[in-house]
């Protein structure tokens, strides 16, 4: 019996549009030649140009899709020269995240062999590990409201019992999941910095407290200026590294560097009931409209979209498109004949989003 999905879908601004409509073209052809599931888009407008059209950002009717739907696929946002009177961006992405209550942002960081990366790695050696970053409070907790004087500044740093529990539970249920699909080798690492901060010894605690609860599984831990060199010197050695908000923020670019830079980083945002997958570059202003902007990164957040899919409604199918499109944008990376110029080629948004569809088609 064929299982129907809603997905909210926001096009984004920049080039969201651009890297979107290929990226649910190939979503529903896959979806068409599945007997196991289908998949409904609903467009939801939102964004930084939706906000200079209308003076609204987020509408209430497009929470309401997002709310309702069964997962979301949002899109490049934001626009520089577009922001609300008090100076901040308009984050549609940072919204849904702390009305959802999505507390695990999920950064796969993925080397295959034959993939261009600016390090210099060693033989037989590939990178396969995902970064886990709390997406609701840390250093993000005061967003937009922090205090400011003439004479100085004050964020505050917000760690909570009720969330960091989660998110460490989600981590290593993750490692659990990594572990059986023989792609990790089933260790934790909790990345802080507990030798300065209170708060992060607390983040500890509770890891160390949720590491007893699964005794086949390696815990560790790793402060944040040391997990930055590693990542650089050694990635390969991690599996699931789990982290606050903002140290997320920093090392989820650095792992992005490693595959070669944004454009191959897709991202997801998971609560308990609700999920947003979206890439992790910027709108791209600059180049929008010329159709050269790169989708990768928007095809590997729709996979990670139907593997969640997968996994959450146990559908079998779902996880395995999930599965051929990632290993087909692999494969079209580390061929490396039809490439879009952020990675060295001169294709087209079209050619490299059709190549992807060939490689799941072959």
């Amino acid at each position: 019996m064929t299982k129907n999905f809603d997905i909210a879908v926001f096009h984004g601004d920049g080039i969201g549009p651009e890297i979107t409509a290929p990226t649910v073209s190939i979503l529903k052809t896959l979806a068409t030649a599945s007997d196991d599931y289908g998949l409904n888009f609903i467009d939801a407008p939102a964004g930084a140009a939706h906000y200079r059209d209308t003076g609204t950002s987020f509408p209430d009717a497009s929470m309401a899709i997002a709310t309702n739907a069964d997962a979301i696929l949002l899109s490049a946002m934001g626009l520089p020269d577009v922001r609300y009177p008090d100076g901040t961006e308009i984050s549609p992405q940072i919204d849904l995240r702390k009305r959802l209550g999505l507390f695990a942002g999920v950064r796969p960081v993925t080397v295959r062999t034959g993939q261009t990366t600016p390090l210099n790695l060693p033989a037989n050696k590939e990178i396969d590990f995902v970064l886990i970053r709390e997406s609701t409070e840390g250093l993000f907790h005061t967003q937009g409201c922090g205090e400011v004087s003439a004479d100085e500044a004050r964020e505050t740093l917000l760690i909570t019992r009720e969330v960091s529990e989660k998110l460490f539970r989600f981590a290593f249920q993750l490692a659990h999941g990594r572990k059986a699909a023989g792609r990790g080798s089933g260790r934790v690492t909790c990345v802080d910095k507990a030798n300065v901060f209170r708060a992060f010894a607390f983040f500890r605690e509770m890891f160390d407290a949720e590491a007893k609860n699964h005794p086949d599984l390696t815990a560790d831990h790793a402060y944040v200026d040391a997990t930055a060199l590693w990542m650089v010197q050694k990635p390969w050695e991690f599996d699931v590294l789990v982290t606050e908000n903002m140290f997320g923020d920093i090392l989820s670019d650095l792992g992005a560097g490693l595959m070669g830079g944004l454009g191959l980083a897709p991202s997801a945002d998971i609560g308990l009931n609700n999920a947003v997958f979206q890439p992790c570059h910027g709108s791209a202003p600059d180049i929008a409209g010329q159709g050269v902007a790169n989708p990768f990164a928007m095809i590997l957040s729709a996979a990670m979209m139907l593997e969640w899919l997968g996994t959450s409604h146990k559908i079998a199918a779902l996880s395995q498109d999930a599965a051929r499109l990632r290993t087909a944008v692999e494969h079209v990376v580390a061929e490396g004949s039809t490439l879009t110029r952020d990675l060295g080629g001169t294709a087209g948004t079209e050619a490299a989003a059709k190549a992807v569809l060939n490689a799941v088609l072959t």
